[in-house]
């Protein structure tokens, strides 16, 4: 349905950055409006109801990444993509893997319709 690359999260909103918060907000904001452009000029239709997200983090060198740590530098990037397509965040069900490196990193983002009917019945 959706697909879209976005740039590797800056070092800044890591979790174990040692940063100024400041200085996380000023990034934080930077990379969430780059992802809700990017997320705002795809053609997509309307969005309701719980979508798949899978994000590939394809990082910039060899070095080894934490999956947790990496979805919490992603979080302003998430955040940006709901708002670029008009969607709650809420209703995404997230898988991530960590790709093979390419130069500078990137974060691919593939959105997918949620079967209904896989859903648990809630007594």
């Amino acid at each position: 349905m959706i697909d879209m690359t976005l740039p590797w999260p800056p070092k800044e909103l890591s979790p174990n950055a040692r940063v100024h918060w400041r200085q996380k907000h000023k990034h934080a904001k930077a990379y969430r409006g780059t992802c809700g452009l990017i997320a705002l000029a795809l053609d997509a239709q309307s969005l309701v109801g719980k979508k798949y997200f899978w994000v590939t983090f394809c990082p910039p060198n060899r070095r080894s990444y934490d999956d947790d740590n990496l979805l919490a530098r992603f979080k302003a990037g998430r955040d940006g993509i709901a708002d670029g397509l008009g969607i709650d965040d809420k209703n995404f069900i997230t898988t991530i893997t960590i790709g093979n490196p390419v130069p500078g990193g990137a974060v691919r983002v593939h959105i997918r319709d949620y079967p209904i009917d896989s859903e648990p019945n809630n007594p």
